[in-house]
């Protein structure tokens, strides 16, 4: 495949004080984008009674952000590789910062869900043209030192969030404090656009709209619209059933319809490309080992991991009597030592490679297995439930040693050309994990209650998420043998002297 000209200038034609620039930028942004997701998760309540919602809609303020999120971030990707990531990425900053407005000043639910439903529009879009500028512009070590970075603005995001949102809300009393959740985006967004101008480099738009394959170029042939809108309704279809809570039957029906979508996106994906045409994924990266397992991995870590902070959220709500103040600060602990973890092992992971990942994912078992005997515990009046606070320390190890590594190596050898498209994939494989988890183990652990108390029924969703994180680290360990006997055959059949 060929690098299109715009794509084609990397680290080496960017100073360093210029890469920090632009990394903090888009830090700021994904800082913002994260933040929001979890403030507004404990603002829920105070929402529906400002607004005198119903539980639909509620519900709805999740949903139709993740709908909307999961469906735009292939196609958004795509176009920042081919049209020019800064100037998208600018502009999924805007779109996000000016639904925070409308969201914070709606009159009523429906206002706030379509702006909710248009702030998931833009988080897909500014979201892969953080990680294809990354790629873009940063190499080697210095590569997994950005994502190190990523790593721990993610952790302090989803740490402070809560205790943020619940801040915001006891100052500004039952109606105006949730509207602050949204509106604390503002300053952010506006921060970033604004820096975003001064410091990326130029041009924001590429006007080159080929794959960079075909000298001559075609005008818009490589956008895919056809592969856009397949993929588009295939994730869609996948996630409606895990988001809209309705018991409707019929619902369930969309996932013989998502598959059947796929296999069509497949197909037309792999027409296009033999029409010499560059599609909107190339699908060849699939056989490389590392993108391939590395999505894998990714999937099934946010398949089981997300689903703790939901669970503890409920636990001490509901089942502790604490205030969504208090329930928000367990995490705090768990958070810090993800940044910190993040931090040290972006710097490492160019060296030690999975082995990064195959010890965070040790973590994740070892915290998971202590905090189920520390509910189980409590639940027999030994321990305080407080004693989660440690556990999940573990936990914060473990999310600062998968994620950003992981990603790290799942984009190694992804061409430039399809980094916002490749890195949109795996995030893709992110809300799809995410929504069908929290879906998932939610439910159990609701079903459970019927039958049994509040620390029964956590400690089975613990379990549940454990079963899912020995799936991942099975994976992530033949990665690494498999790559090290790669290694192992290519230097007993290189020619001697070589």
């Amino acid at each position: 495949m060929g690098t299109p000209s715009d794509l084609r200038e990397h680290s080496a034609e960017l100073p360093p004080g210029r890469r920090q620039k632009l990394l903090v930028v888009l830090l700021l942004a994904i800082f913002m984008s994260l933040v929001s997701v979890s403030i507004v998760n404990v603002a829920l309540p105070s929402i529906q009674q400002g607004l005198n919602a119903s539980d639909s809609d509620v519900q709805w303020v999740l949903a139709g952000y993740a709908l909307t999120f999961g469906v735009f971030l292939v196609a958004a990707g795509r176009a920042g590789d081919l049209l020019g990531r800064g100037g998208f990425f600018i502009l999924g900053v805007a779109v996000f910062t000016v639904s925070s407005i409308v969201a914070g000043m709606a009159p009523n639910a429906d206002a706030l869900n379509a702006a909710r439903f248009v702030q998931g529009v833009g988080s897909g879009v500014l979201n892969p043209q953080g990680i294809g500028m990354i790629q873009q512009y940063f190499r080697g070590a210095e590569r997994g030192k950005a994502f190190g970075a990523f790593g721990s603005v993610v952790g302090v995001a989803v740490g402070i969030g809560p205790v943020l949102g619940g801040l915001l809300i006891v100052a500004g009393g039952p109606d105006l404090g949730w509207r602050l959740t949204f509106l604390v985006n503002v300053p952010f967004g506006l921060l970033a656009i604004i820096l975003a101008f001064v410091w990326f480099p130029r041009p924001l738009f590429s006007r080159r709209t080929t794959s960079g394959s075909d000298a001559a170029g075609e005008p818009a042939r490589s956008m895919d619209p056809v592969g856009a809108v397949l993929l588009g309704l295939a994730v869609l279809a996948v996630l409606f059933p895990f988001v809209e809570t309705s018991v409707t039957p019929w619902i369930w029906a969309l996932l013989p319809v998502s598959v059947a979508l796929g296999y069509a996106w497949v197909r037309w994906e792999r027409r296009y490309r033999a029409r010499g045409r560059s599609p909107m994924v190339d699908l060849t990266i699939f056989a490389t080992r590392s993108f391939r397992n590395g999505s894998i991995i990714m999937t099934l870590y946010f398949l089981g991991m997300t689903s703790i902070w939901v669970l503890i959220a409920m636990y001490f709500q509901n089942g502790e009597g604490h205030t969504a103040l208090q329930a928000g600060s367990v995490g705090i602990p768990a958070a810090l030592i993800s940044a910190g973890a993040a931090h040290w092992a972006g710097r490492r992971v160019a060296h030690y490679g999975r082995k990064v990942v195959i010890g965070g994912l040790l973590f994740a078992v070892a915290g998971l297995v202590l905090s189920i005997l520390v509910v189980l515990l409590h639940h027999a009046g030994h321990v305080s439930a407080w004693w989660l606070v440690l556990t999940l320390v573990f936990i914060g190890v473990a999310q600062g040693s998968v994620i950003s590594p992981n990603q790290t190596l799942t984009l190694a050898d992804v061409p430039l050309e399809y980094a916002g498209s490749s890195g949109a994939i795996v995030q893709t494989g992110q809300r799809i994990g995410t929504s069908i988890g929290i879906a998932v183990i939610t439910s159990a652990v609701f079903g459970m209650l019927t039958i049994t108390s509040w620390d029964t029924a956590v400690a089975t969703g613990f379990a549940l998420i454990l079963a899912v994180i020995l799936v991942a680290l099975a994976v992530a360990v033949l990665d690494h043998r498999q790559r090290r006997w790669s290694s192992t055959t290519a230097e007993n059949t290189a020619p001697v002297g070589t």
